[in-house]
């Protein structure tokens, strides 16, 4: 199975969470959501790049010029960098973090990629 395949159902699901989230008004919850789609979506330049997207969405949302401004900069980062491997592994993939920033990985992240690397 290709990988953009074997990821499709668990960003789906993220994304289904951040709808519900966002329709709630729990910003904190939609973006940690978001967050987490990015971990598992961030070494296929297609999810990757859809993540930074819809964190950007949820920036101008929320009027937050900062954010929208640094996941510009990340978008370019991710059509440039994903298809090299240039992805910092567990990076959540928002502005309060540097983008070259490893980070742990939490253990619900970690049983979604270790599903997905042995699909």
């Amino acid at each position: 199975m290709k990988y953009n395949q074997s990821i499709k159902p668990h960003i789906d699901a993220k994304l289904v969470v951040y709808l519900d989230a966002q329709s709630n008004h729990n910003e904190r919850e939609a973006f940690a959501t978001l967050e987490d789609a990015h971990v598992i979506g961030q070494h296929s330049t297609y999810y990757h790049c859809l993540i930074h997207y819809k964190m950007l969405r949820h920036g101008l949302e929320n009027k937050d010029w900062q954010a929208v401004f640094g996941q510009v900069i990340r978008i370019i980062g991710a059509v440039t960098k994903t298809t090299i491997g240039l992805v910092p592994k567990g990076n959540t993939g928002g502005t309060n973090i540097s983008p070259f920033k490893r980070l742990p990985i939490s253990a619900a992240n970690q049983a979604i990629l270790d599903k997905i690397n042995h699909a």
